[in-house]
């Protein structure tokens, strides 16, 4: 049985219908994203699970309990924000301390349990310090300690790392990831970076104007999209047309075909290898580690993927290439 369970749950504000027909199943200490574009209805229905939105159909059951009309006190569940939500007038402790004390905790528990979750999010020496006084990522991890701290059956973390540099989200992400292993807690998370959810999660619900597109395995939303929409939107899929499909490949489709940057091997112009194809190079970007490159092929453009070894080997605009597909990852999406 699910550890939570959405069935058929929607959402209107006026004659806007926001989320559509959201079905969703967790299992208990799974790591789950909400992964769409900003609109999408992904935060609204975190708000809805937390109990800060009433939905206009459909039910929500945690560990066993309909909870779809229950106050957001009663539902056991912790929440991040994005914009931290602390209380600029309290300390790091007392703002972690803040959930335990409307609980009407004794004082002796307050200060263990506080100590605890200062020392799994790495806050050691701040207990004193104020808000204003904690760098963003610091801040934001005041927060998670304080939804932490009250021992919630659900996390739920709507975009917390957007407001953040490159590297401090890079290093926040992977600690939430590791807190939310040894807890074992059951964790919902909302964000728009297709990176993250990647890394971090163990289903992904690809949504779009307030349907879920695709759900299921990081590996499985990107090795194998389900529609161009989820295609277009996990990165830098290469999609042809049924036209440009025929031209290039020979090959018979009714919607799109969807090549992943790195499923096209380029060659030299004088390279035999058969079914190559005669390309060439438009214009490149320099990605770190990764080379993507502006192909043109019987007047199709492709993004080609290849690994940034030595500088020498950069191909020049203009250069005569072959490319070579790999037909076993190709991907017809509607």
């Amino acid at each position: 049985m699910a550890f939570l369970h959405i069935d058929h749950l929607n959402k209107r504000f006026g004659q806007q219908a926001v989320v559509h027909d959201f079905n969703m199943q967790v299992e208990a200490g799974k790591f789950v994203t909400f992964l769409g574009p900003s609109g999408c209805g992904k935060t609204t229905v975190l708000r809805m699970i937390a109990g800060f939105e009433t939905p206009s159909g459909g039910n929500i059951r945690l560990a066993g309990d309909d909870i779809t009309r229950q106050s957001p006190q009663k539902r056991g569940i912790g929440m991040v924000f994005q914009s931290y939500a602390l209380f600029p007038n309290m300390n790091v402790a007392d703002n972690i301390a803040f959930g335990l004390k409307m609980q009407k905790r004794s004082a002796d528990e307050i200060r263990h349990k506080v100590g605890e979750v200062i020392a799994l999010v790495e806050l050691n020496g701040r207990e004193k310090h104020f808000p204003h006084q904690l760098s963003g990522g610091q801040r934001q991890r005041v927060a998670l300690a304080r939804a932490l701290v009250v021992e919630p059956r659900l996390l739920l973390l709507d975009e917390p790392l957007s407001a953040l540099d490159a590297r401090i989200r890079k290093n926040l992400r992977e600690q939430i990831r590791d807190i939310q292993r040894r807890l074992g807690l059951t964790t919902v998370f909302v964000t728009h970076d297709q990176e993250e959810a990647l890394t971090m999660s163990d289903r992904i619900f690809v949504m779009n104007q307030g349907k879920v597109e695709q759900e299921g395995a990081a590996e499985t939303i990107y090795t194998q999209p389900a529609t161009e929409f989820v295609a277009r939107f996990m990165g830098n899929y290469n999609l042809l047309t049924a036209q440009q499909s025929h031209a290039l490949l020979g090959m018979e489709i009714s919607g799109h075909l969807a090549i992943r940057p790195e499923s096209v091997q380029l060659l030299s112009h004088d390279d035999p290898t058969e079914g190559a194809l005669p390309a060439v190079i438009r214009q490149h970007q320099l990605l770190g580690n990764v080379i993507r490159y502006q192909v043109e092929a019987h007047g199709a453009m492709l993004q080609v993927d290849r690994l940034n070894r030595n500088a020498a080997d950069l191909l020049a605009g203009g250069t005569q290439v072959r490319l070579k597909i790999a037909r076993d990852d190709l991907r017809e999406v509607r």
